[in-house]
């Protein structure tokens, strides 16, 4: 199916996108494509104009402010999963990188219109839940700095205002003692999260003493597992800590959970347990000392 009839505008810079927006109300930013175009070919978004922000060069690259790894809003998946930067300072965004779609959807799709898509069942909000990382934000009004788990508000729903630009994503490097994995069902068509889990912990000489547990795919927005991670604080991490703490999730997750033919809510809800546990001993395995 083809999209409904849009006027196309390239900007050559953040103020030039600035000027696009405002002066055609109801336009979309258009990054990679791999997100809003599906859905204007579906009719399931109707633009009356589509403003191309992929070649502002200052939305692309990664690099590091002190301890945090700055990741700018047009920097592909492949470039974020093969990015050594990014394997050791944030190895579970580099692990979620390198699910997403194929090799054709990693090189052209960005994280900065993956994470403004919202899909429940991308992997990248996730993990970035798990992490704490922020977004910077820019807009008529000037930059503001959001937290992920404040950014992601419900299905494909972000507190970005239509008037505003996602600019770069913010993530805490990954410190001693502290080890992060992010593992999921994935679906075997598509590779999207059925349920994806992320980990971060802490566990000096092996004794949990902070955790930060998400879960997504299977939930309209990705969210803190707080009884998992109230489970785990000041406790070793032993197969069977982690195993009963995982058991936990079901009190986190509420009732309004995603479902389709392929599996329903009921079915995501009795396996989340399982890949939340993988994630924790996963990062368990990893935490470097």
């Amino acid at each position: 199916m083809n999209p409904a009839e849009f006027e196309y505008y390239r900007a050559g810079s953040l103020d030039e996108a600035h000027r696009l927006l405002k002066s055609h109300p109801g336009a979309k930013l258009l990054a990679g494509g791999h997100s809003l175009l599906p859905l204007m070919k579906l009719r399931l978004a109707r633009p009356s104009a589509v403003v191309d922000i992929g070649r502002i060069a200052e939305l692309k690259g990664i690099s590091f402010k002190g301890d945090t790894l700055r990741i700018g809003a047009l920097t592909t998946h492949a470039e974020i999963a093969s990015s050594g930067d990014v394997a050791l300072a944030a190895p579970a965004l580099a692990e979620a990188a390198a699910w997403v779609g194929d090799q054709a959807v990693r090189n052209r799709g960005t994280i900065g219109g993956n994470v403004s898509h919202a899909d429940p069942a991308s992997d990248l909000p996730t993990v970035l839940v798990a992490a704490g990382a922020s977004f910077v934000v820019v807009g008529p009004r000037g930059e503001r700095t959001t937290e992920a788990a404040d950014f992601f508000q419900g299905l494909m729903q972000t507190s970005l205002a239509d008037d505003e630009i996602l600019t770069a994503v913010l993530v805490p490097a990954v410190k001693q003692d502290e080890g992060a994995a992010y593992v999921k069902f994935s679906h075997p068509a598509s590779r999207y999260a059925v349920v994806g889990a992320a980990a971060f912990v802490t566990a000096p000489g092996g004794t949990c003493e902070a955790a930060r547990v998400a879960v997504g795919g299977l939930v309209p927005r990705p969210i803190r597992a707080a009884s998992v991670e109230s489970a785990l604080a000041k406790q070793k991490l032993s197969p069977e800590t982690i195993e009963k703490a995982a058991a936990q999730v079901g009190k986190d997750l509420g009732d309004d959970l995603l479902g389709d033919i392929f599996a329903s809510a009921e079915y995501r809800r009795a396996v989340a347990a399982v890949y939340v546990k993988r994630a924790i001993a996963a990062a368990a395995d990893r935490i470097r000392r």
